[in-house]
């Protein structure tokens, strides 16, 4: 007979342990080579604003899954369930159950009335549930959450010279710069001008997204400026180190080549990194990230939401 299930909340010195569950439970290589920087996006980024509770399930005193919940920064009484990582040998056992049960409480208290199975930007591993994680799909249903949208990734592939993300930019550069237009790496000194232009251009949370980009280990940032004004920025790393994104180009300055120049330069950056792969996340403009770097939808993810009993 299968020991009872026990949910508690994790605590901070339960990171290597936890990293090694996430390593062993998450399927696709790609996730589990990024485990760690999963674990630290995720977890140990609360404020007053954005609370979060790491949550685990035990059998006896085996660690066998665990659980990273958040309330929304932007949405009123939103909550998000940020990842659910159980070891292949406890799955359906009961044991995801327990821990979303579990995150449906401690959400509760904290005012949330919805909870949606989605990224909870702007820290987030995934938009949603990849569909190839067929038993988190399966789980969410049966729980009573309805799919109400569905996001994908790209991949651009940066593993030989003459790939399309690998193109050139000096030409491209340098008619920009005929334009007045100067293309250059963000310090970190340009970050309030960066968030504050992200802010009033797109709104949502691009600001904090550059503020975990520019001037980080694993991550970076490229701008665009005319006569000292941010014209657009491309970043990377900010989620993940095998992630690009966000980026933006003022509504006034479509059109000159801004955004696939500084998207050609984040991805340089990483594939001198060692990646031979970038992932663009929660794309929107399929054809602009299609022509300017080769990039192919790989990825879907489908988002659930559920609505909390009074």
């Amino acid at each position: 007979m299968d020991a009872e299930i026990t949910v508690t909340e994790l605590t901070a010195e339960l990171t290597p342990t936890v990293v090694r569950l996430c390593e062993q439970a998450l399927d696709l290589p790609e996730d589990a080579a990024e485990a760690a920087c999963l674990v630290d996006v995720l977890w140990p980024r609360a404020s007053a604003h954005r609370p979060v509770v790491g949550l685990g399930a035990y059998r006896g005193v085996e660690l066998v899954g665990v659980l990273f919940c958040s309330v929304s920064s932007t949405e009123p009484h939103g909550g998000h369930v940020d990842l659910v990582a159980v070891l292949p040998e406890h799955r359906r056992r009961g044991v995801g159950r327990a821990l979303l049960r579990q995150a449906e409480r401690v959400l509760a208290e904290h005012g949330v009335t919805e909870v949606l199975l989605a990224g909870n930007p702007p820290y987030y591993a995934w938009p949603g549930v990849d569909v190839r994680y067929t038993p988190a799909v399966c789980a969410a249903l049966a729980l009573g959450y309805q799919q109400d949208r569905t996001a994908w990734n790209m991949t651009a592939d940066l593993s030989y010279d003459g790939s399309p993300a690998l193109r050139p930019t000096e030409t491209a550069e340098r008619r920009l710069a005929d334009q007045g237009v100067t293309v250059r790496r963000a310090e970190s000194t340009d970050l309030p001008a960066l968030t504050a232009f992200a802010r009033s251009t797109f709104g949502g949370t691009w600001d904090g997204e550059l503020a975990g980009s520019v001037g980080r280990d694993g991550a970076g940032c490229h701008l665009a400026e005319r006569d000292g004004e941010v014209l657009g920025f491309a970043a990377y790393g900010s989620s993940r180190p095998s992630w690009f994104g966000p980026t933006g180009t003022a509504p006034a300055a479509e059109g000159l080549g801004i955004g696939g120049v500084l998207l050609r330069r984040c991805l340089a950056d990483q594939r001198a990194a060692g990646l031979t792969r970038a992932e663009i996340g929660w794309v929107g403009p399929v054809p602009f990230y299609s022509r300017s770097a080769g990039a192919r939808i790989e990825r879907v993810f489908f988002l659930y939401r559920r609505t909390l009993s009074a």
